[in-house]
């Protein structure tokens, strides 16, 4: 029997941890080769019901969620016409909690609810075998044209968690996903893990020698998939330490958790790891009590922000800071206000989401006690609520378009700290701009660096701004990320006439230019000074001290956003 499992990720950097888990599991613990195929919503579907085809299964099975089921209702269908004897599996979020409808309505075989690994090692058994379906936990099915649906399965004992990167080719250029707990503390009626009861581990060892693997490897990336790592401080903090003494300088680990959750000895430790090596993601969600308590999470803003401005002391760790507008209770002029909240804690990344109901969700089951309304087809997104119109989550849609490609993409980090602090509040700031962005035609375009620039500057200036304060900040952050070759009209090319000579004085003197720049050392001055970058301001941008002042930019030496570090120097 030729077993296909089918991952359809939303981008090509993503990979479908499931289906490799589940094909993994059952090689290892019942002897099956089962094949997996990974692709992307973004590719034809022509080629992906081509390559499915090609592989001629027996069995093929999908990994169903939000952003891939449209693309896996259409691929059904038409694999029916292709393949009618084809039997197809369905598993996953987006069909573990209507799958007895769905299993009628999408005509396919089977729907497995819950974990899968067991679950899908057993039928495909039981389907090899030719016997009974009713041992397979948590299958939909059929039998004598009556659905039937067997028992959720028991939790996974996860020692037999399996360790999906065995040949790290068929990960090149992706994001590498790791599971080390299953399950949440928290009971937040938005979110599916909610419906959990309880949080499971790996077995600590286990992890370690599997996160060795990575750091002997030397991948890039690791992003862990639990919930809330923290959810025990002790298991957290072996892992840290453990990453910390292993850390290859390279590698760099994402985690999710909880700020309320982090202990002193964490806060602690943390300052000692290498700058990069962890990212944390932290979700606050809302800032307003009302809402956090219909949403049933906990925590208190004054305290996570006590917990961020420790963990952002040391100034080695990338912190990412969460919202989601269309919460209960939350009107515009209150999201305004978390926003603000969240924004002057200065975080690395500030993400702005929107709720989506999702199936299962304790929200989409009280939608009506508090007037959600959402798009009926995933990722069944909020269009309106109570407190919160559509035309309000349509403005909120520009400004976390400018929040991501001004405040998220690092470049304009002095530029938005100045014209922000000449405003009453950072969302009004971004509510102004997206007004002037609209007029100007920008959304829906795709920019370039310097219109980007042009646009923040043309912005500026109908605040009232200083225009020299303006565009010499603007040069900084422009000489921040990368050399400046083609400058924006308004940009100055140089402070003063005599820069030029002072410049190369500078690249020329080989003791000081080693000691500034150790990374070019073997170079030629000329070659230095073609990659690195001096500059002269006629103030500080950072600080607005108003005397002249000259920056070395150094390219090949960036801090945890990508800017360059940047030296005072003496002409």
């Amino acid at each position: 029997m030729n077993i296909l499992l089918v991952g359809v990720n939303a981008k090509y950097i993503h990979s479908c941890l499931a289906v490799h888990s589940l094909s993994c599991y059952a090689k290892e613990q019942y002897g099956l080769d089962v094949q997996v195929a990974e692709y992307t919503i973004n590719q034809q579907r022509e080629f992906l019901l081509a390559e499915i085809w090609k592989a001629q299964p027996d069995l093929v099975g999908f990994s169903c969620y939000i952003w891939n089921m449209g693309v896996i209702r259409s691929l059904i269908t038409e694999l029916r016409l292709l393949m009618p004897h084809l039997e197809i599996l369905l598993g996953g979020p987006e069909v573990s909690f209507d799958g007895a409808a769905l299993l009628d309505q999408l005509n396919v075989d089977y729907i497995l609810t819950g974990e899968g690994e067991e679950s899908f090692s057993r039928l495909c058994m039981a389907r090899l075998a030719g016997t009974s379906l009713e041992d397979v936990p948590g299958l939909i099915w059929r039998e004598e044209g009556q659905v039937r649906e067997n028992p959720v399965p028991a939790p996974l004992d996860l020692a037999k968690l399996p360790f999906i990167y065995q040949d790290f080719s068929r990960f090149a250029n992706r994001i590498l996903y790791y599971e080390a707990q299953r399950g949440c503390p928290f009971q937040c009626q938005y979110c599916l893990s909610s419906v959990e009861k309880g949080v499971r581990f790996q077995p600590l060892e286990k992890v370690q020698r599997e996160l060795l693997v990575f750091l002997e490897n030397r991948v890039r990336q690791v992003k862990f998939v639990d919930r809330t790592f923290n959810a025990d401080p002790n298991f957290a903090m072996a892992i840290w330490k453990f990453l910390h003494e292993h850390d290859n300088g390279v590698t760099n680990f994402h985690f999710e958790l909880a700020a309320e959750l982090l202990t002193e000895e964490m806060l602690d430790f943390l300052p000692q790891v290498r700058p990069g090596l962890f990212q944390f993601e932290i979700g606050v969600q809302s800032t307003y009590q009302p809402t956090l308590r219909a949403i049933r999470r906990g925590g208190r803003f004054e305290l996570l922000t006590r917990k961020v401005r420790r963990l952002q002391q040391a100034g080695n760790i990338h912190l990412h800071l969460d919202l989601i507008a269309g919460l209960p209770e939350e009107d515009l002029a209150r999201f305004r206000q978390s926003f603000d909240d969240v924004y002057r804690l200065s975080p690395d990344q500030f993400q702005l989401g929107f709720l989506k109901l999702l199936k299962g969700s304790g929200l989409r089951r009280d939608q009506e006690k508090f007037g959600l309304v959402a798009r009926q087809e995933p990722p069944y997104e909020i269009l309106y609520t109570n407190v919160l119109s559509y035309g309000d989550l349509l403005l909120l849609k520009d400004v976390e378009t400018l929040v991501d490609s001004l405040y998220n993409s690092c470049q304009f980090r002095q530029t938005l700290a100045w014209l922000i602090s000449l405003t009453d509040a950072p969302f009004d700031f971004y509510r102004g701009m997206a007004a002037y962005f609209r007029n100007r035609g920008a959304f829906g375009q795709s920019l370039s660096r310097v219109q980007l620039f042009d646009l923040v500057h043309d912005y500026g200036m109908t605040l009232g701004v200083a225009q020299e304060e303006l565009i010499w900040r603007l040069k900084f952050d422009f000489c921040s990320r990368e050399k400046p070759r083609r400058l924006p009209d308004w940009m100055p090319s140089e402070f003063s006439s005599a820069f030029r000579e002072a410049e190369y004085a500078f690249f020329q003197g080989a003791s000081r230019r080693q000691d500034l720049l150790p990374e070019y050392d073997g170079l030629e001055p000329r070659q230095v000074g073609r990659m690195a970058h001096l500059e002269v301001f006629p103030f500080d941008p950072r600080t607005g001290f108003p005397e002249p002042t000259a920056f070395l930019f150094n390219y090949r030496r960036t801090d945890i956003l990508g800017n360059a570090t940047t030296t005072i120097v003496k002409l």
